[in-house]
């Protein structure tokens, strides 16, 4: 549920490789020197949230890649949304991995054709969070209320009336889901990466339950007044480490238990430096109000979803993505097999592996 409001843009112009996400595969997210990028906050003075909270003066970071361009009806018609996943950032995009195979001249998303748009998701990046000192009293907010706040971003703040594109990985690809259900009208595709369009359920949801249990049940979380980050926050980084990529790739780092030890070690240390456990904690519950099954009639702009076989978050065998792609009028569900090429869950990242289907996509909803 939106307000209306006062609206500020700040707009700060940057060239150069950005951070890569929590989800993309170990050791392949290489620096690059991607297109230009203009770093920019929208400020929203007042936002209602879904549970009724609300908050004033709500960050919503992002970067854009490109220009837009309009029709003659004043439609935006080359603009491209890219949703990162939990606990990641738009700054994940702009990798080799994924803008350098998507983004520079000639390529699918040329960025000389296409206005991109890389949102730092509500409690997430440098958009507003619970660590900037609301901390445990910071508002409620779920993947709908995302979905309302990237909309708002993008009309209000950045001038986008329409997408030529929705897509997204993990987190963003589930809400790419509730944008084809929300918006229908509103883009001309979606690509949904590593989710499936079913409420979080099974094992994905037991794994994501340990997270907030070991943070919630830990004497050092002090109902989020913690003073130095509890002890949980070790376990939590090690259970999301854990899932985000396949067997074959951690035996290859690591073949020796020493060397199990050593690589697992050195990857916690990383993730801890930055990490706030009252944030992780938001971020994970933030999958409560997602269940896309049942409106996916609703969904009318052609679809690609894209998983992969060795996707511990998401495997093959629930069979959920074949489901319920029946219900979607103008939707395809892709299973990549495992390979060399994969890196479970975090394949995502890596456009070289599905980048095809992209270019399927925009060819089938070429208007």
């Amino acid at each position: 549920m939106l307000r209306p409001s006062l609206v500020v843009a700040l707009l700060v112009l940057s060239v150069g490789p950005l951070g890569a996400g929590r989800w993309t595969p170990d050791g392949q997210q290489t620096p690059f020197a991607p297109p230009a990028i203009t770093e920019g906050t929208f400020v929203l003075k007042s936002h209602t949230f879904r549970s009724g909270e609300s908050l004033d003066n709500v960050k919503l970071h992002y970067r854009t890649l490109g220009a837009p361009k309009k029709d003659a009806q004043g439609i935006v018609r080359n603009a491209v949304l890219v949703m990162h996943g939990t606990g990641g950032a738009g700054s994940q995009f702009v990798g080799r991995n994924f803008a350098g195979e998507l983004f520079g001249p000639g390529q699918l998303l040329d960025a000389t054709k296409y206005f991109i748009v890389l949102p730092d998701g509500i409690g997430h990046g440098q958009s507003s969070k619970p660590s900037d000192g609301l901390h445990a009293k910071f508002p409620h907010y779920g993947y709908l209320d995302m979905v309302d706040l990237h909309h708002e971003l993008l009309v209000n703040g950045l001038g986008v009336n329409h997408l030529r594109l929705v897509m997204g990985t993990s987190m963003g690809g589930m809400q790419t889901w509730v944008w084809g259900e929300q918006f229908p009208d509103f883009m001309d595709a979606l690509m949904p990466l590593a989710s499936v369009p079913t409420e979080i359920s099974g094992r994905n949801r037991v794994w994501r339950r340990l997270i907030i249990d070991a943070i919630r049940n830990d004497p050092g979380w002090e109902n989020g007044e913690y003073k130095t980050q509890p002890k949980s926050l070790r376990t939590v980084e090690q259970m999301i480490w854990l899932v985000g990529s396949n067997p074959a790739l951690r035996y290859k780092a690591a073949p020796t238990l020493a060397d199990a030890d050593r690589v697992m070690e050195q990857a916690i240390a990383n993730s801890l430096r930055n990490a706030d456990a009252n944030d992780i904690l938001y971020q994970y519950e933030s999958s409560k109000d997602y269940d896309p099954w049942p409106g996916l009639e609703k969904i009318k702009a052609p679809l690609i979803a894209v998983n992969t076989a060795d996707d511990i978050v998401n495997p093959p065998e629930i069979g959920t993505l074949e489901e319920g792609i029946k219900h979607v009028k103008n939707g395809r569900a892709v299973m990549i097999p495992f390979s060399e090429k994969t890196a479970g869950h975090g394949t995502h990242t890596l456009a070289a592996v599905w980048k095809n289907y992209l270019e399927e996509l925009l060819k089938a909803s070429e208007k």
